[in-house]
């Protein structure tokens, strides 16, 4: 491929990608063409299989187009009976994004908040259901407000001694971060094509319990993000029910091949943790500091503070760019941060490109934090 090099992307996403994901996309495809359907079929198969199930244990793998939060509220839309309640668990902005979708449809909803560097406590949670009248619970399985890790297995247990349905937004954890999933006892979990797989954006994805999907016949709020249709148009003709994006399958579907080559999850959550190692214990030679706390920070993005009251990020940002690293901007509300991220197609020598950027900047622009 010919063309202006890219710039690493340490983002939460979308991210940087392979070469050979680009080229992939390639090929012009039709939507009812033979080979496509065919390779829906095998991307619908291989998620469930990079989750540790399969149909025949009652599992099904809903593809649905637009970003991560579409695919967010098409389940949300669509699993809700008209006398359902949810409890939403937050800890940070994305927490906040599922509680107004919720709120956006109507439903009845409480939420229980936490600090966003701090985990959410299970013991409320607990209480909370045990008053009685909820019937879902939602949480955000890597908070990248702020990087912190939720336990979304003791969530689950707490939801299903509720007698609730459990969704979890795993859009930054799928993919790059091991878990037992079916210990985690989620009914939905969604995640997205350009996050942790390292696939471009395009579509988002959800796992479902069959039984639980079957038992949402005449929920669904919209006409276009209709979880139900949606699978029940996969499985009868393999196909979409309007336009796919063609493109961003065949991306993927070689994305799936590239991480099962580098050895699975394992192997990614690996090369992952070695670029959030490095990326901390650089930084804090440098003089700067996490937001979260280490035994709650998980490996995918990092919430660094802010070293002095008048850091001016947008120059800081822009300088690192103008060098050619892009980072992300803060989003957690009770300090000033930004992130870095660790996911996509970058390794430690990306990340030691970075730190050493990062050194120059701060002599540039006279930081004195170390």
């Amino acid at each position: 491929m010919v063309g202006k090099k890219d710039k690493p992307l340490f983002t939460p996403g979308p991210l940087t990608t392979s070469t050979t994901v680009k080229e992939a996309m390639l090929r012009d495809l039709g939507s009812r063409d033979g080979e496509f359907i065919g390779v829906v079929k095998k991307i619908r198969g291989r998620l469930l299989k990079l989750a540790g199930v399969s149909q025949s244990q009652g599992w099904e793998a809903v593809l649905m187009q637009g970003s991560g939060t579409f695919a967010i509220e098409s389940v949300i839309s669509s699993i809700t009976p008209p006398e359902g309640k949810w409890l939403v668990v937050i800890n940070g902005a994305y927490g906040e994004r599922l509680l107004k979708i919720i709120e956006r449809h109507g439903f009845a909803v409480d939420a229980i908040r936490n600090a966003e560097n701090e985990l959410p406590n299970i013991a409320s949670i607990k209480s909370t259901l045990a008053k009685g009248g909820f019937t879902h619970v939602a949480v955000v399985h890597c908070e990248t407000t702020s990087g912190i890790m939720n336990p979304v297995a003791d969530i689950g247990a707490a939801t299903k001694a509720a007698g609730c349905v459990y969704f979890v937004d795993s859009m930054s954890a799928f993919g790059g971060v091991e878990f037992d999933f079916e210990a985690c006892q989620m009914d939905f979990l969604v995640s997205s094509a350009n996050k942790c797989v390292q696939g471009v954006p395009g579509f988002g994805f959800a796992l479902c319990r069959r039984a639980a999907l079957e038992a949402t016949e005449g929920y669904s709020r919209t006409f276009s993000l209709d979880l139900l249709a949606q699978w029940r148009g996969l499985e009868g003709n393999g196909q979409f029910r309007f336009t796919p994006p063609t493109h961003t399958l065949l991306a993927f579907a070689r994305a799936l091949d590239e991480l099962e080559g580098e050895g699975g999850i394992p192997a990614r959550a690996a090369r992952y943790r070695k670029n959030h190692e490095s990326c901390v214990t650089g930084m804090r030679a440098m003089g700067f500091t996490e937001y979260v706390s280490e035994d709650l920070q998980g490996h995918i993005i990092t919430s660094f503070v802010y070293p002095t009251e008048d850091f001016d990020f947008e120059e800081f940002y822009d300088r690192l760019n103008d060098k050619g690293f892009v980072i992300y901007p803060g989003k957690v509300t009770k300090a000033n941060c930004f992130r870095i991220g660790h996911i996509g197609h970058l390794f430690a020598e990306d990340t030691e490109m970075l730190l050493s950027a990062i050194r120059e900047v701060a002599g540039e622009m006279g930081l004195s934090l170390a």
